[in-house]
């Protein structure tokens, strides 16, 4: 009874009320707007077909791609390949992102898997103890920017663009330095915003886990290289199905703000992938800032990176709709996979590390850190881009 009575008496009903009626003054606001633009009959239509279109011909080919390349990130880490890797990378640590050298392994297994690998890593006291406090809440932007990295690249580098027989690995690679740079920017970044702001952590006061970072294994060559693609495929099995309400939920809404009707002429019809072209008018106010950035010429470009905050797997699901729509060339991979891999779900990833690390009051910093990192990691990947053109 006491604890019903202080409810009442703080504000937090009435904060719950206010919040319910701007939710729904916000939810009935956007399909409102939407189902008078198009019908609420042709609105819910679009809505199915464009997610059915998503599940079935993005969602699993994506999953192809995550299970492929699970089982390679697998073998890599049994037959030692990442701790070669974390060796060679170490000594560009230090001058590049002010890091440990064992930072590096951070990049490497979350460019291999997801961001979730960071949260592991940074919670290992064997692996936190050769960081500063301030560089450990720094490796939240580090690996980020890294994430899902290798299965952007491998997606990006097997588009096919009509009429363009082009190889398209060469752009994906330069959006991984443009990748790159924007981690540099954003860890930088992040490491100045909060150093002398948070005490230096004691070991004592840091519980993490006390097991020993390792890949050790047992068994013979064979059955180590059986089970490497076994579990690892399993892996990517799962990441493929974690991305499927990103890809069906978020990509739906994007869409249907971003594309207009398929036949202008006849209208709307019900069909996968129509909308409102929202999100291209509002863009088109300082359309002169994107095309300067990242070298964009369609407004409704600008639906990928602003999906990749929240989720990279959804964001690539907007790629072939772009291609059919035929406004995607070399330059757009590059900027593509440069801000993909760098806001890979950062919205969701730095909230959950920082979190881990108790110190969620630093979210602000290291979301505004990542979104500077992003940014310029895209006009990074534009202007080397077009400056490698001029030679090949």
């Amino acid at each position: 009874m006491n604890a019903i009575k202080s409810i009442k008496e703080t504000n937090f009903l009435k904060q719950r009320r206010y919040e319910a009626v701007m939710f729904l003054i916000t939810f009935f606001g956007i399909f409102g707007y939407v189902g008078h633009s198009m019908g609420v009959s042709n609105m819910l239509n679009t809505i199915m077909n464009t997610a059915w279109d998503l599940l079935m011909n993005t969602v699993f080919y994506i999953m192809g791609i995550t299970v492929l390349s699970g089982a390679l990130g697998k073998l890599l880490i049994e037959f030692g390949v990442v701790r070669l890797l974390e060796k060679i990378l170490a000594p560009l640590m230090k001058p590049l992102f002010n890091l440990p050298g064992v930072g590096a392994l951070a990049g490497v297994l979350t460019f291999l898997s997801d961001n979730p690998a960071i949260i592991s890593l940074a919670n290992d006291k064997n692996f936190s103890k050769y960081f500063k406090n301030y560089q450990l809440v720094s490796l939240t932007n580090f690996g980020t920017a890294f994430g899902m990295g290798l299965i952007v690249i491998t997606f990006m580098s097997t588009l096919k663009i009509p009429g363009n027989e082009s190889n398209l690995f060469f752009p994906a690679l330069i959006g991984l330095v443009g990748a790159l740079v924007g981690a540099i920017v954003s860890t930088r970044l992040m490491q100045h915003l909060i150093k002398g702001v948070i005490k230096p952590r004691i070991d004592q006061d840091f519980e993490g886990a006390s097991e020993k970072i390792s890949f050790k294994s047992e068994g013979g060559l064979f059955i180590r290289f059986l089970n490497s693609i076994l579990d690892g495929g399993k892996s990517g099995v799962d990441l493929g199905l974690a991305i499927i309400p990103g890809v069906l939920i978020i990509s739906t809404m994007v869409m249907m703000l971003t594309f207009g009707p398929k036949d202008p002429a006849i209208g709307y019809q019900g069909l996968a992938y129509e909308g409102v072209t929202l999100l291209p008018d509002l863009a088109g106010h300082i359309w002169w800032l994107f095309e300067g950035l990242f070298g964009f010429k369609n407004p409704e470009l600008i639906a990928f990176p602003v999906t990749s905050l929240g989720a990279v797997g959804a964001a690539l699901s907007l790629v072939k709709a772009f291609i059919a729509k035929g406004i995607i060339d070399g330059n757009v991979i590059a900027v593509f996979t440069a801000m993909g891999m760098c806001w890979s779900g950062y919205l969701s990833t730095h909230t959950a590390m920082l979190d881990t690390l108790n110190y969620r009051e630093l979210t602000s910093k290291a979301l505004l850190s990542h979104t500077v990192g992003g940014i310029i990691a895209g006009c990074f990947a534009h202007y080397l881009y077009v400056l490698v053109s001029m030679f090949i």
